[in-house]
């Protein structure tokens, strides 16, 4: 008595698009890639029931002559070294190190056999990509939608000295994009040693299994701005500077940014400001200054809570997420308010981890 919707009623259907374009054997000196992949197979295709596995065991034993599946799954070869029963699939890139820019350069292929996270039976994956232990910088694959096996094609390249290479890591995050909420990680890998890779031309692609993971925090991206207050004026200025990595809420893969800053006094919002709204980014740069009157004599008594905001023209505009500052706010927060008011008149600059809306 369970039916499945075939549509999904925020997401037009989306036209069918020509065949994908052959993947490079070599890495280009592009930053980025991308390839349109073919719609996807109707859902019917991916689902099955449960009560159907035992005739098919049956069917499998029974017919002597038939094709068995599993003996041309062991005779490919770009499978990699999987374990057997892995369910959060395979990802396959290609590695080289650029000795004359002293560049990383690191091309993501495409994945295999993900696990489906949506209700369709599909996931809508993308690929997270840090050069461990720096978590500031990284780079972002655009999002797949309703596919278990995308084929990405992506180049990125990190710049880092031979001589620190073989103490640095890669380390991939893999996750299923959801438009209303937090994205869910779907599974990681690390790979080190990354001297061996620094001889090849990266012409041979290697692959990992994708090790399941739930425990790491969705990142949200982080924003950059300066504090300044004048006593004698009573006047406390957030010049909000600019904000990496934001959280894509769109299904483009990208936000339409903007920042507001609410004035809170005894848990009650007094005032507020907002910046300009930048279209389709995850890496808006703003430098705006949003004024507020305090007087001197009430300055200890608030705090600003400075909101990332994702413009939506049709329905709500959505928190991608917040951070707190004043004398009553946690860590990173209550430092750079202290750091504000023990130097008046100078323009104090912090960046920010952005949480979730407390």
């Amino acid at each position: 008595g369970l039916k499945l919707s075939q549509t999904s009623p925020e997401l037009p259907p989306t036209a069918e698009s020509g065949p994908a374009s052959q993947p490079h054997r070599d890495l280009p000196n592009a930053q980025s890639q991308q390839q349109v992949t073919a719609r996807p197979r109707p859902m019917t295709h991916q689902l099955s029931s449960p009560d159907f596995h035992g005739d098919e065991k049956t069917e499998q034993v029974t017919s002597i002559g038939q094709i068995k599946p599993e003996l041309y799954r062991l005779r490919q070869g770009e499978q990699g070294e999987g374990k057997q029963g892995d369910t959060c699939g395979k990802i396959s890139f290609l590695l080289r190190y650029a000795f004359n820019t002293e560049q990383l350069v690191v091309k993501i292929l495409k994945a295999l056999d993900l696990p489906a996270k949506d209700a369709n039976g599909f996931s809508d994956p993308y690929v997270k990509i840090y050069l461990l232990p720096d978590r500031k910088k990284k780079f972002q694959t655009k999002v797949h939608r309703k596919t278990l096996n995308p084929v990405f094609n992506e180049t990125f390249q990190f710049g880092v000295p031979l001589a620190e290479l073989h103490s640095r890591k890669l380390h991939f995050s893999v996750y299923d994009f959801d438009r209303f909420s937090r994205h869910d990680l779907i599974g990681q890998v690390v790979v080190d040693n990354l001297l061996d890779f620094s001889e090849g031309s990266g012409e041979k692609p290697v692959w990992r299994d994708i090790v399941e993971g739930t425990a790491e925090k969705a990142d949200l991206g982080e924003l950059n701005f300066s504090l300044c207050y004048l006593p004698t004026a009573g006047r406390l200025t957030a010049t909000v500077i600019k904000a990496t990595n934001l959280k894509a809420m769109d299904l483009t893969g990208f936000s339409d940014p903007y920042v507001k800053a609410s004035l809170i006094c005894d848990s009650r919002r007094l005032k507020k400001r907002k910046t300009s709204i930048k279209k389709n980014t995850l890496n808006p740069v703003y430098n705006e200054a949003l004024v507020f009157d305090i007087p001197h004599e009430n300055i200890d008594n608030v705090s600003l809570i400075i909101a990332v905001m994702d413009y939506d023209c049709i329905g709500h505009n959505e928190v991608i997420g917040m951070c707190r500052v004043g004398s009553d706010a946690d860590g990173p927060g209550r430092e750079h308010w202290t750091a504000m008011l023990e130097n008046p008149r100078k323009p104090i600059e912090h960046w920010h981890q952005l949480v979730e809306v407390e």
